[in-house]
């Protein structure tokens, strides 16, 4: 293994790896950022994008997929891919409608494969895609960050989080937090009581399965986002925490279309993940990477940063060189920003620090780059 892992790596010196810089765009009369504001951030060229107001399980439509590119492609850019199309808590679970809820989902991967879309990011998450104590914790130098405090998240009552959501969003629907979902929380945490990590896994294969074949014929890629933070909350479980668990969902559908999207901030939430070993575990099979920042405060706390390195917690050069130096060729994005310069936006997806992120990055990739000829 030693002997092959280092002709990779001396092949991969040889070669140029091109990366595909994008911005998470929610969609026209969802999102405070405009096409126009992406576009003009240098080397990037592509949005990923969503039907934000689609509801899980539900099949979405050749039209909308077509007006959605429109949109996107008469402002200059174009759609590297989805993000998310969610996965309804019925195949979750595995009640009696998963199986029509996962029919609905093959429909709408045969009209984004026929619209010339090719990765979809997508998680497997109970109840909630992502949690947070806080939605603007201020720091030392007057901006706000998303945050997370696990003695905070102990106390709250997940039943009655609708009202703190609502106040902390800025007045945006925030993904994963939406009302329809909120307003289902104690059904939902019922639904899920005789759900453990096992089961949980098993129903993730069985979807997986059975949507290989319409992601064979259009070449999608399937990317599963970690878990966010990375260990179970709330009683619910997690099965996609780390290096350990996303290489056994490799193995178990090993096929090239099931994937993962590379979150350093959700798998960076666990201290005890190695990213970069991530990294190398799942070379080949990572379509979709989100590249971002966490300082520590302690093992139980943790808020987001500025993508530089030096602004928390992580070695953002060391990851953006793994991805490069394991032949990493497909998209990329900045993740979640902080609120700066006075920006009022949805919490974590500003424009500015964004842009930041972005331009960081690509700096990053180009110096690697040029060092490695």
């Amino acid at each position: 293994m030693q002997i092959w892992y280092r002709i990779i790596m001396l092949l991969c010196k040889r070669r140029i790896f091109v990366m595909d810089m994008t911005l998470r765009w929610y969609g026209p009369g969802y999102d405070s950022v405009t096409l126009k504001q992406i576009r003009q951030i240098p080397g990037v060229k592509n949005v990923i994008t969503t039907l934000f107001g689609k509801q899980a399980g539900e099949r979405w439509l050749p039209e909308e997929i077509a007006e959605l590119k429109r949109i996107v492609e008469d402002a200059g850019l174009g759609i590297a891919g989805i993000e998310s199309v969610n996965v309804s808590d019925d195949i979750k679970i595995g009640t009696a409608k998963a199986d029509e809820h996962i029919d609905n989902y093959i429909k709408t991967l045969q009209a984004l494969g026929e619209a010339d879309i090719h990765v979809v990011c997508y998680n497997f998450m109970p109840v909630f895609d992502w949690t947070r104590s806080e939605l603007a914790r201020e720091r030392a130098d007057g901006s706000t960050v998303l945050a997370y405090n696990q003695d905070t998240v102990d106390m709250i009552d997940p039943e009655h989080m609708k009202e703190s959501v609502a106040k902390m969003s800025n007045g945006f629907v925030m993904p994963g937090w939406e009302p329809e979902r909120l307003d289902r929380l104690k059904e939902l945490f019922e639904m899920y009581k005789d759900v453990d990590a096992e089961k949980l896994f098993n129903n993730l294969v069985y979807f997986l399965e059975a949507i290989g074949p319409v992601c064979e014929k259009y070449d999608i890629k399937m990317g599963i986002h970690p878990d966010d933070p990375a260990w179970p909350i709330f009683g619910l479980p997690r099965i996609m925490t780390g290096k350990d668990s996303v290489t056994k969902l490799l193995d178990a559908v090993n096929k090239p279309y099931n994937g993962i999207t590379l979150c350093t901030g959700s798998f960076g939430s666990n201290q005890n993940n190695d990213i970069c070993e991530i990294i190398k575990a799942c070379r080949g099979r990572i379509p979709f990477a989100h590249v971002r920042n966490l300082k520590y405060n302690s093992p139980r706390d943790f808020e987001e940063a500025a993508h530089l390195s030096s602004d928390g917690s992580m070695d953002m050069y060391k990851i953006m060189k793994t991805l490069y130096d394991t032949g990493f060729d497909g998209i990329i994005r900045p993740d979640h920003g902080r609120m700066i310069w006075d920006e009022v936006a949805m919490p974590g997806y500003g424009l500015y620090d964004r842009a930041l992120g972005a331009t960081y990055l690509n700096g990053l990739w180009e110096a690697i780059d040029k060092s490695s000829k």
